[in-house]
């Protein structure tokens, strides 16, 4: 922990805990200054958010927590109402009427109404953030608390996307908003965000929805290794820390697994190098990878289970797809771990070690390449150390670079990342695999895979009516019999684990019903941290 963030932490600790010290001399002020503490959370994570403004991206894939939203998951994934009443669909799917909630004010006492709502998601639809609003094409107020929402074309994941787009006050929205969002309407209001320090957040006392019980949130970003020091020193509540960390026993204080969505596998590039280079100016493609056979035999020599239970300490799952216990994920792409076929796809190819040192090759070309993993990252490192063993048993032969995001945005296009993603909705599919987000910088489709087939099918899941339709072509995106995005298919990724969330929790610390989290354990921590409470 730098002197910077520690310095920070005690200044908070200071402000709740200071007259705990005169606790001898003045016992019912100490008594006051416990139940303070009561009343706050101090909780540690790794990332820091680049805004806090819902239109450029505060909230995507988790509750903005400062915002409302339209609709909102509740702990089953099901969607409940938040600011909307009730809601419906056109016969065509291209216009959603809201109805919204006439008991709502922003924390500056004025009313939300349907003209914030069309305001917020015109503003998203234009700011090009990660909040995709692309296939909307307009959100009308038509009354004070009624919004019209039509769409170019039926999107079947329109409300997923609603669900994480906070909206924001039209009368007080400035551009410098993400950084002081003073007025909003969620459960919790805005109080200070010192960068690469911490967040504090307040109960929103006027929120028209349940009052949190936890008043007072502080949250101080720090890596792995600080976080712990700061749980084993006492400093922190909750804290969230890797699979590799979570083997560390810490008196009052108990972990806490938490079900995901989260995926870790290999991207690799599926394209040949042949000088091209992506918009960026970053060379695209891989004289390796690009093989086909080379791709399939990682994916089958992997013991995904053997990861899970040694690299990871059990904090983990075997995956096959990005869409592993979803309703829309297809079974038969589930493979076994067969290192026999692995060699044998090597063979079959014409790759083999001839000059004996342990690593196949074919034509000159020598079957080793690059992967990238975020440094700092203890699970992803782990992950994929434990592949550069495993895969040595084919004559593959991986060299592991730890770098920073900045520096793997710029060869990820020709060298393989040890990347995550995933998410409890279906458009995770969509954005990972479409032709046209190929090769661009938002981290989706970095191995540059394209298919006619596969956009077919995924446009045919984004437009249709109902789930059985979609589930059914997204199933069919994996794989259709004859080829698909599965490790059984093209294999543009190698898919190896779905991660368990894992935090270190205060006894004590109630942390609500958590529902499955998606890709990225910061934030998503935090979703419902209105429902959490400390015993009696």
């Amino acid at each position: 922990m730098t002197r910077k963030k520690l310095t920070a932490l005690l200044v908070v600790l200071v402000m709740v805990l200071s007259l705990v010290s005169c606790g001898a001399k003045e016992k019912s002020v100490a008594e006051a200054a416990l139940a303070e503490v009561k009343n706050t959370v101090i909780i540690a994570i790794g990332d820091e958010p680049t805004t806090l403004d819902p239109t450029k991206g505060w909230g995507h894939g988790n509750a903005p927590i400062l915002q409302s939203t339209l609709v909102r998951y509740d702990a089953d994934m099901t969607f409940v109402n938040d600011l909307a009443t009730d809601y419906s669909l056109s016969e065509d799917g291209l216009v959603w009427t809201f109805k919204i909630r006439e008991d709502a004010h922003f924390t500056d006492g004025q009313q939300v109404t349907a003209k914030d709502v069309a305001f917020t998601l015109e503003t998203a639809k234009t700011a090009m953030g990660s909040v995709d609003l692309t296939f909307m094409d307009s959100a009308v107020a038509t009354d004070d608390f009624t919004v019209v929402i039509t769409l170019k074309t039926p999107t079947f994941w329109f409300l997923d996307t609603l669900a994480s787009v906070g909206i924001v006050p039209q009368h007080a929205y400035s551009g410098d908003y993400g950084t002081n969002p003073a007025v909003t309407s969620g459960p919790y209001k805005f109080v200070e965000w010192r960068s690469q320090e911490q967040l504090v957040l307040e109960a929103n006392e006027n929120y028209y929805g349940e009052v949190p019980a936890i008043k007072n949130v502080v949250i101080v970003f720090m890596g792995e290794d600080a976080a712990l020091a700061a749980v084993q020193a006492g400093q922190v509540d909750a804290a969230i820390t890797s699979a590799t960390l979570a083997v560390n026993q810490v008196n009052g204080y108990h972990i806490e697994r938490i079900a995901t969505a989260d995926c870790r596998g290999f991207t690799l590039p599926v394209l040949p190098a042949e000088g091209k280079v992506a918009q960026n100016g970053a060379p695209i493609g891989n004289n390796v990878t690009c093989n086909l056979e080379i791709r399939q035999a990682i994916a089958y020599a992997i013991d995904r289970q053997v990861i899970a239970d040694v690299a990871l300490n059990g904090y983990a799952t075997p995956a096959f797809s990005e869409n592993d216990g979803m309703p829309w994920n297809n079974p038969a792409v589930k493979i076994e771990t067969n290192v026999d076929y692995a060699k044998q796809l090597l063979r079959d190819a014409g790759w083999a070690d001839t000059d004996g040192d342990g690593i196949v090759e074919k034509d000159g070309l020598k079957a080793e390449f690059t992967c990238m993993y975020p440094a700092g990252d203890s699970a992803r490192q782990a992950i994929l150390l434990a592949c550069v063993e495993l895969l040595k048993d084919v004559g593959i032969h991986v060299i592991p670079e730890g770098l920073s995001w900045d520096e793997i945005s710029l060869r990820m296009f020709s060298e393989a990342v040890m990347m995550g993603w995933g998410a409890a909705n279906p458009s995770e599919t969509y954005f990972l695999y479409q032709s046209k987000g190929a090769l661009l910088d938002d981290y989706y489709n970095p191995e540059g895979h394209m298919s006619e087939v596969t956009d077919a099918y995924l446009e045919a899941a984004r437009q249709a009516l109902t789930a059985e339709e979609a589930y059914e072509n997204f199933r069919k995106v994996q794989w259709d019999g004859e080829t698909g995005t599965a490790m059984i298919g093209q294999c543009p990724w190698v898919w190896i684990v779905n991660l368990d969330h894992v935090y270190f929790i205060r006894d004590g610390l109630n942390i609500g019903d958590q529902y499955v989290h998606p890709h990225g354990s910061n934030f998503p921590f935090l979703q419902n941290i209105q429902d959490w409470t400390w015993a009696e």
